[in-house]
């Protein structure tokens, strides 16, 4: 088997980032996936004392696929986030609470009534505002992808499943079997946890912000459940890059 996508999602529910390689940690998520988010007003979340929250407490494409059209990017060394929308755009210091405040602001606006009391734009170091209870790296088999195109009779973008690794090499839905089994990604060792159940963030073409699409539906109706890809935890960090090997261990 062998990565052939890498992805990080600096902000949750915004655009992925291509990576040529990169490197995790034990009990990590790739750096700078899921770092920020947008909190709704009424998420009870202490930046202080902060733990993990569903994803309704953020701005989400689940619940507001308008989102879609904003393109965001961010630079990791100079901690500087861009956001471009359709009516406007914003370069400030994400690292920073000033700059923050401003991002807020600007994602305030753009939400304009599905924006929840005052929005706060976080990032607490440390933390990983993923879907997940613990921060995992998410992987899906794009011989299942294409499965799933073939039954439902039309592409459906990869943008839409958000995962940080497309595999290749592997039979259609045999991911499945994997959990609790233990797979070498590049130089680190992860455990498969879990399959990932797909939501309706998935309807959302990534291109047009359009609902036009049931990818939830499509995978029920055609597989009797609703998993594309599986979470799997780091054990031993290293490093991971395009190209790389992906090896599953004797059980």
């Amino acid at each position: 088997m062998r990565i052939e996508r890498l992805y990080r999602y600096p902000v949750k529910g915004l655009t992925p980032e291509a990576l040529e390689q990169t490197s995790v940690e034990p009990g990590g998520a790739l750096p700078w996936d899921r770092a920020f988010a947008l909190a709704q007003g009424d998420a009870d979340l202490d930046p202080a004392n902060p733990h993990w929250l569903p994803k309704t407490n953020f701005m989400c494409l689940m619940a507001d696929a308008a989102i879609a059209t904003l393109r965001s990017s961010f630079n990791e060394r100079t901690g500087r986030l861009t956001i471009i929308g359709p009516a406007g755009a914003i370069e400030a210091d994400a690292l920073s609470e000033e700059g923050r405040t401003r991002i807020a602001a600007f994602l305030t606006e753009f939400l304009g009534p599905a924006a929840r009391g005052t929005p706060r734009f976080l990032h607490i170091p440390g933390h990983v505002f993923c879907d997940q209870r613990k921060p995992v790296v998410s992987l899906i088999n794009l011989a299942s992808l294409a499965e799933l195109e073939a039954k439902a009779g039309a592409r459906r973008h990869k943008r839409r499943f958000r995962p940080n690794i497309w595999f290749s090499g592997a039979p259609a839905w045999s991911e499945r079997g994997w959990i609790g089994r233990e797979l070498l990604v590049g130089q680190a060792r992860l455990r498969v946890t879990r399959p990932i159940t797909r939501c309706p963030a998935t309807e959302v073409n990534p291109e047009t912000a359009t609902r036009d699409a049931d990818p939830v539906a499509e995978l029920k109706a055609a597989f009797g459940h609703i998993e594309l890809g599986v979470h799997a935890e780091v054990i031993e960090g290293g490093a991971i890059a395009m190209g790389d090997a992906i090896e599953l261990l004797p059980a």
